[in-house]
Protein backbone atom coordinates (compact mmCIF):
# COMPACT_ATOMS: atom_id res chain seq x y z
CA UNK A 1 0.00 0.00 0.00
CA UNK A 2 1.42 3.54 -0.25
CA UNK A 3 -0.39 6.30 1.76
CA UNK A 4 -0.47 10.31 0.90
CA UNK A 5 0.25 12.57 3.67
CA UNK A 6 -0.95 16.06 3.74
CA UNK A 7 0.05 18.48 6.33
CA UNK A 8 -2.75 20.98 6.73
CA UNK A 9 -3.62 24.99 7.18
CA UNK A 10 -6.85 26.66 7.38
CA UNK A 11 -7.87 29.31 5.52
CA UNK A 12 -7.13 32.45 7.34
CA UNK A 13 -11.11 33.75 7.92
CA UNK A 14 -11.27 30.53 9.70
CA UNK A 15 -10.80 29.40 13.77
CA UNK A 16 -8.83 26.09 14.49
CA UNK A 17 -12.66 24.60 15.67
CA UNK A 18 -14.48 25.77 12.55
CA UNK A 19 -12.04 24.04 10.65
CA UNK A 20 -11.90 20.64 12.67
CA UNK A 21 -15.61 21.04 12.74
CA UNK A 22 -16.25 21.69 8.82
CA UNK A 23 -13.47 18.97 8.08
CA UNK A 24 -14.76 16.48 10.55
CA UNK A 25 -18.57 16.77 9.69
CA UNK A 26 -19.10 17.79 5.59
CA UNK A 27 -15.54 17.10 3.98
CA UNK A 28 -14.48 13.92 5.67
CA UNK A 29 -18.00 12.02 4.78
CA UNK A 30 -17.48 12.67 0.83
CA UNK A 31 -13.91 10.55 0.96
CA UNK A 32 -15.98 7.36 1.73
CA UNK A 33 -17.17 7.46 -1.95
CA UNK A 34 -13.63 7.67 -3.58
CA UNK A 35 -13.22 4.94 -5.48
CA UNK A 36 -9.90 3.61 -4.58
CA UNK A 37 -9.49 4.72 -1.33
CA UNK A 38 -8.61 2.06 1.04
CA UNK A 39 -7.99 3.82 4.33
CA UNK A 40 -8.77 8.34 5.23
CA UNK A 41 -7.67 9.30 8.60
CA UNK A 42 -8.00 12.85 10.08
CA UNK A 43 -5.32 14.11 13.00
CA UNK A 44 -6.74 16.69 14.34
CA UNK A 45 -4.29 19.14 16.24
CA UNK A 46 -4.96 19.12 19.85
CA UNK A 47 -1.50 20.95 21.55
CA UNK A 48 1.93 20.84 20.00
CA UNK A 49 4.96 19.61 21.88
CA UNK A 50 8.48 20.68 22.14
CA UNK A 51 11.51 19.43 22.71
CA UNK A 52 14.32 21.93 24.76
CA UNK A 53 17.18 20.86 22.43
CA UNK A 54 15.84 20.92 19.40
CA UNK A 55 14.14 24.22 17.62
CA UNK A 56 10.55 24.35 16.67
CA UNK A 57 10.09 25.60 13.38
CA UNK A 58 7.54 28.15 12.31
CA UNK A 59 4.98 26.20 10.42
CA UNK A 60 1.53 26.18 11.73
CA UNK A 61 -0.73 22.43 11.13
CA UNK A 62 -4.29 22.40 12.10
CA UNK A 63 -4.99 18.72 10.91
CA UNK A 64 -2.44 16.15 9.16
CA UNK A 65 -5.07 13.84 6.62
CA UNK A 66 -3.83 10.30 5.56
CA UNK A 67 -5.09 8.30 2.91
CA UNK A 68 -4.33 4.87 1.55
CA UNK A 69 -4.30 3.29 -1.88
CA UNK A 70 -3.10 -0.24 -3.05
CA UNK A 71 -0.70 1.96 -5.27
CA UNK A 72 0.42 5.07 -7.23
CA UNK A 73 -1.94 3.89 -9.86
CA UNK A 74 -4.77 3.55 -8.18
CA UNK A 75 -3.95 7.07 -6.28
CA UNK A 76 -3.87 8.79 -9.52
CA UNK A 77 -7.17 7.31 -10.92
CA UNK A 78 -8.61 8.01 -7.41
CA UNK A 79 -7.58 11.78 -8.22
CA UNK A 80 -9.34 11.62 -11.27
CA UNK A 81 -12.36 10.11 -10.39
CA UNK A 82 -15.49 12.85 -9.79
CA UNK A 83 -15.88 11.99 -5.96
CA UNK A 84 -12.40 12.94 -5.37
CA UNK A 85 -12.99 16.29 -7.09
CA UNK A 86 -15.45 17.30 -5.08
CA UNK A 87 -13.02 16.40 -1.65
CA UNK A 88 -11.01 18.87 -3.59
CA UNK A 89 -13.27 21.26 -3.92
CA UNK A 90 -14.86 21.27 -0.46
CA UNK A 91 -10.77 21.12 0.75
CA UNK A 92 -10.84 24.27 -0.97
CA UNK A 93 -13.03 26.17 0.99
CA UNK A 94 -11.29 25.61 4.42
CA UNK A 95 -7.48 24.44 3.77
CA UNK A 96 -5.19 28.29 3.53
CA UNK A 97 -2.02 26.18 2.95
CA UNK A 98 -1.33 22.40 2.24
CA UNK A 99 2.29 20.35 2.08
CA UNK A 100 2.19 16.60 1.04
CA UNK A 101 3.60 13.64 0.56
CA UNK A 102 3.76 10.49 -1.07
CA UNK A 103 4.72 8.04 1.95
CA UNK A 104 6.15 4.60 2.01
CA UNK A 105 5.56 3.16 5.63
CA UNK A 106 8.56 1.23 7.66
CA UNK A 107 7.44 -0.39 10.60
CA UNK A 108 9.78 -0.20 13.33
CA UNK A 109 7.16 -0.51 16.49
CA UNK A 110 3.97 -2.96 15.67
CA UNK A 111 2.19 -3.63 19.15
CA UNK A 112 -1.46 -3.10 17.88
Amino acid sequence: MIKRISLLTRKPHLTHEEFVKHWREIHGPLAIGVPGLRRYVQSHIQSESERSDIQTTDIQVDGIAELWYDDEASMAKASASPEAQRLFADGALIIGQIKTFVIKEEVIIDDA
